[in-house]
C-alpha cells in the first residue's frame, strides 16, 4: 500500500514516516498544498494523510482540488485547530476521518489500517486456504499458528492477495511497496519473490511466476482449516 504524507513539520514527518515504513507502506512526503496537488495529480497512492495547514495552498484545498479529479482515494485529515468548522468544512469537501494534533501514534496506525480496508473493500483478515492474513495485527497464520514474514514480505503477500487470481506486474508492485526515496534494485522484486516463495511453500501458497507479465497466487478453493 502506498500512503502519501503532506506534512510541513520535518520532525512530525519524519517519525510519521518511520512507523509507516516499519508497518510495510510505501510513503512518499511532500511539505507544501502545491506539491501534494501535483503528486496527487501525478501518481496513484492508496491513501493520502493531509494536514490541513499546510504553507501556501491549505489542505482543504487540496482535499478539493483531489475531489474535483472525481478521486475516491481515502483522506486523512491532520489538524492543529480541531474546530467544528473545519471538520464540517473538510467532511463537506470529502474527507474520511480527522485526527487532532497531538495524537498518539498508535490512533493514527489504526485509522489508517481501517480507511486502506475500506478503499480496498476488503475484510480485515484476507484467507487463502488454510492461510490468514490479519490486515489489522499485520500477522500472517496457517491453521493458527505464526507464519514469520518480514516487512516487505508482509506487503508483498498482501499485495498479491488483494489480487488473487490476477497477474501483479513488477510496475505494480514497486509502486505499492517502495516510495520515491527508496532505492529500487534491479533484482530487488525477485529476490523478495524469491524469499516468500520458499516460505509459503509449506503452507500451500503458490506463488507463479508469469513470465514477460509478473506474479499470481492461484484462487483458492480449499476450505481453510
Amino acid at each position: 500500500m502506498r500512503i502519501l504524507l503532506v506534512e510541513d513539520d520535518k520532525v512530525l514527518a519524519d517519525a510519521l514516516t518511520r512507523a509507516l515504513v516499519q508497518s510495510a507502506y510505501a510513503v512518499d512526503v511532500v511539505a507544501t498544498g502545491e506539491q501534494a496537488d501535483q503528486a496527487l495529480a501525478a501518481q496513484v497512492h492508496d491513501l493520502a494523510i493531509l494536514d490541513i495547514g499546510l504553507p501556501g495552498m491549505t489542505g482543504l484545498e487540496v482535499l478539493k482540488r483531489l475531489r474535483a479529479r472525481r478521486s475516491v482515494m481515502p483522506v486523512l485529515m491532520l489538524t492543529a485547530f480541531d474546530t467544528l468548522a473545519d471538520r464540517v468544512r473538510g467532511l463537506d469537501l470529502g474527507a474520511d476521518d480527522y485526527l487532532a494534533k497531538p495524537f498518539d501514534l498508535p490512533e493514527l496506525e489504526a485509522r489508517v489500517r481501517a480507511l486502506l480496508r475500506r478503499g480496498a473493500q476488503t475484510t480485515p483478515v484476507i484467507e487463502h486456504g488454510a492461510l490468514t492474513f490479519d490486515t489489522v495485527a499485520r500477522r500472517v497464520f496457517h491453521a493458527g499458528k505464526p507464519v514469520e514474514l518480514s516487512a516487505r514480505e508482509l506487503a508483498l503477500l498482501e499485495l498479491l492477495l488483494l489480487r488473487e487470481g490476477r497477474v501483479v506486474s513488477k510496475e505494480h508492485i514497486v509502486n505499492h511497496l517502495y516510495g520515491w526515496n527508496d532505492e529500487v534494485g534491479a533484482n530487488a522484486i525477485e529476490v523478495y519473490v524469491y524469499r516468500l516463495r520458499k516460505k509459503l511453500e509449506p503452507y500451500g501458497c503458490e506463488i507463479r511466476t508469469i513470465r514477460g507479465m509478473g506474479y499470481l497466487v492461484e484462487r483458492s478453493h480449499a476450505p481453510a482449516g
